[in-house]
């Protein structure tokens, strides 16, 4: 069985070693972060080991490098050696927004086998969307790692020239998600509902619609135009949001996570 390390254990990190443990047993798991408590805890739910950086660069199959790319250059740079002197290189599984696999490699100074994903939090949860490309990664190596990470939901193979755009998308999309839930549940709560109840409603809402948008496919106005009747009270809703560019305000919420994106490559 491959050894998956994790360096960051953070929301991210956190949320990817929380799904390989759906497959993986916990002594199969290393898990490091700058504030070790914060890997030592993560450890002891999952039942993996806490280690650290060093250790899960020598001993890992699979190298989650899980920190912010303002950092990965100072962070590879201190593992250069455990990498450099292993007798089989590991993977390294990249999840730096806007770090292209060529610039991770300079970083960590060789041409090592590499996956670039780019997860969400719902992964966690097993109903994620994590984007991948890989480049020097044999078929054995791929297919352990798909194995691994099925228990994350959603595993989806593209061009590395599209993963920043499908982010902008799937792994910002959340939060954005996470606002319409908070939003819908304050409106119950303003037309009297409890607030847990209408936090429930939503949340079942957003989940119910986007699984019926998944096993349907079909075109999420259709699925909109469905529930508006003539002169019914879900068409005045709709009004509302028209109204108050809603359409709009989430577009544009994507294209500029999405430049940001572009732009955090550049440093």
């Amino acid at each position: 069985m491959a050894i998956f390390g994790f360096i960051g254990t953070g929301n991210m990190g956190g949320a990817m070693a929380t799904a390989a443990r759906k497959a993986l047993p916990g002594k199969d798991l290393l898990l490091s972060n700058r504030t070790p408590e914060k890997a030592a805890a993560l450890a002891e739910r999952l039942g993996a080991r806490a280690v650290d950086n060093l250790t899960a660069a020598r001993d890992a199959d699979y190298l989650f490098l899980g920190v912010k790319p303002q950092i990965m250059a100072g962070m590879l740079a201190s593992i250069r050696g455990a990498l450099a002197g292993r007798e089989n290189p590991c993977v390294l599984v990249s999840m730096a927004a806007g770090l292209t696999m060529e610039r991770v490699r300079e970083m960590a100074g060789g041409a090592y086998p590499i996956i670039r994903i780019m997860p969400n939090t719902p992964a966690a949860v097993g109903q994620g969307v994590v984007l991948c490309c890989s480049d020097g990664v044999d078929d054995a190596k791929l297919d352990a790692f798909k194995t691994a990470m099925a228990g994350a939901g959603m595993l989806d193979f593209v061009d590395e020239g599209l993963i920043d755009a499908g982010s902008a998308v799937c792994g910002c999309g959340p939060a954005f998600a996470a606002m319409m839930i908070e939003a819908l549940a304050a409106g119950g709560v303003a037309c009297g509902l409890p607030r847990a109840k209408a936090q429930a409603y939503a949340a079942q809402a957003l989940l119910g619609t986007a699984a019926l948008a998944l096993q349907t496919g079909q075109h999420p106005g259709a699925l909109k135009d469905a529930v508006c009747s003539p002169a019914g009270s879900t068409i005045q809703g709709v009004r509302a949001l028209e109204r108050n560019a809603f359409r709009s305000a989430a577009f544009e919420a994507v294209v500029a996570a999405y430049e940001k994106t572009l732009e955090m490559g550049k440093r």
